[in-house]
């Protein structure tokens, strides 16, 4: 129509344009600004399609000309270039979100829908501590001898052990970060709590050498058929992939908690200097902080004073001396022998574990929606908080390691370290992907 001086039809998209084809037969913008004679360029821009390959690799060279600056400097690029694009918004919003630089520059790291609850955290009745998960912090400075020249100076740390199930911690402290302190630590635990079936960590180097010298079983999270082992299993450890510490939130959360408990004891300590048994008795007075405290919101009934708190099935000291017998027909029975007692209060812990705390478990804070799963052949950025962005390394997806539900949260990536190919396992919030398969 518009060769043929006819107008353009109502229909088409760029009707308001008023297009007209110049002498080079380039199709063109009429529009309103036919007095402005600074630039032509401006003023009658030529007019491109936004699904054809010439119209991309345009906006693509404009793109980078601005340096990878974002949708509305490179518009305006575009634009100033003497290019009106037709439903130019989406195909630029499109170039953006494909460009390699663009992802290296200012992509955020993968994540996938929030996994469900490992079974070992939802066995309700078992002896607190069956289900452990583990790690170490600290450290502190402590004076370990006086002498008539000053005092000998030495670290120590602490290691925290928490139920996975009721959520109680034991802390140890740790004279060195070696596998044997470690292990000392483990024993203790073990002889005061009783048998652990199942121990989770992060992949620390002490956590793996402990596990070698106590010959127990050991088991990464990429490998499959978690639950069939560890019902055939005595004593299994379980580590998290490196670099994902976000899997062992678990005791992660307890050790903040156990910090900012810590910090106020040391303050009102104030400058003195800290000793081995003093330390020792501060994270004991920690951990009975933190085992104390509510696992669900305390109630306003009347009827119900009793905290659910992990120190009700630790210690079965509860401060109330009748109303938790209330419900029960045979209050006298209950309470001819201590065994009686302990077996009621642990089935109330349990019904209120049950019915109260389960529930607030259900809900995923944050990853609430499936995204893409990572492939073999996917090319990635790997981030390092020790180096700047521009120096991160990148890396080849080599094997996607699925969860049970089928979504991949980690995965091996191939790296080239001095020229030599190294293979890892990486947790996909660690990676960002630049180019898929």
């Amino acid at each position: 129509n518009i060769r043929d001086s006819k107008p353009v039809s109502r229909n088409s998209s760029i009707q308001k344009l008023d297009p007209y084809i110049d002498s080079e037969r380039i199709l063109r913008v009429g529009g309103r600004l036919k007095k402005y004679n600074d630039d032509p360029l401006f003023k009658n821009p030529i007019i491109l399609p936004a699904k054809h390959h010439v119209t991309t690799l345009i906006v693509r060279k404009l793109h980078e000309d601005v340096r990878h600056q974002g949708r509305h400097i490179t518009e305006g690029h575009i634009r100033s270039s003497g290019f009106w694009i037709v439903g130019g918004k989406r195909l630029i919003s499109s170039v953006l979100h494909k460009c390699v630089t663009c992802r290296k520059l200012r992509k955020k790291p993968e994540h996938q829908k929030m996994s469900d609850l490992p079974e070992d955290r939802l066995i309700p009745g078992q002896p607190p501590f069956s289900s452990v998960g583990v790690d170490i912090f600290g450290p502190w400075n402590i004076i370990t001898r006086r002498t008539r020249g000053g005092a000998a100076n030495s670290k120590r740390w602490a290691a925290l052990f928490t139920c996975l199930t009721t959520r109680a911690v034991h802390i140890e402290v740790v004279e060195e970060m070696t596998s044997s302190s470690f292990i000392n630590a483990l024993r203790r635990l073990i002889a005061i709590r009783g048998p652990v079936q199942v121990l989770r960590s992060d992949r620390g180097t002490n956590f793996i050498g402990a596990a070698k010298e106590l010959k127990v079983n050991v088991i990464n999270v990429e490998e499959e058929h978690l639950h069939t082992f560890l019902n055939e299993q005595r004593t299994t450890w379980i580590f998290n992939p490196p670099h994902s510490s976000h899997m062992g939130g678990v005791w992660e959360r307890m050790i903040g908690t156990t910090r900012r408990i810590l910090d106020a004891i040391l303050l009102d300590y104030g400058s003195r200097s800290l000793t081995h048994e003093v330390l020792t008795t501060f994270l004991a007075e920690a951990s009975s902080i933190i085992n104390s405290r509510p696992l669900v919101p305390v109630s306003t009934d009347p009827e119900n004073p009793l905290v659910l708190s992990p120190s009700t099935l630790l210690t079965q000291k509860t401060g109330i001396k009748d109303v938790i017998f209330a419900d029960h027909e045979n209050k006298n029975e209950l309470l001819q022998t201590q065994w009686r007692r302990v077996q009621h209060l642990a089935s109330i812990f349990w019904k209120r574990w049950k019915t109260e705390y389960l529930n607030t478990l259900q809900m995923r804070c944050k990853w609430n929606s499936h995204q893409r799963n990572l492939s073999p052949g996917d090319v990635v950025l790997i981030c390092d908080k020790e180096l700047s962005r521009n120096s991160w390394p990148i890396g080849i997806v080599t094997k996607a390691l699925p969860s049970d539900d089928e979504l991949v949260r980690k995965v091996t990536v191939r790296v080239i370290v001095n020229g030599e190919p190294k293979n890892y396992v990486r947790p996909i919030t660690e990676l960002i992907v630049i180019l898929e398969q």
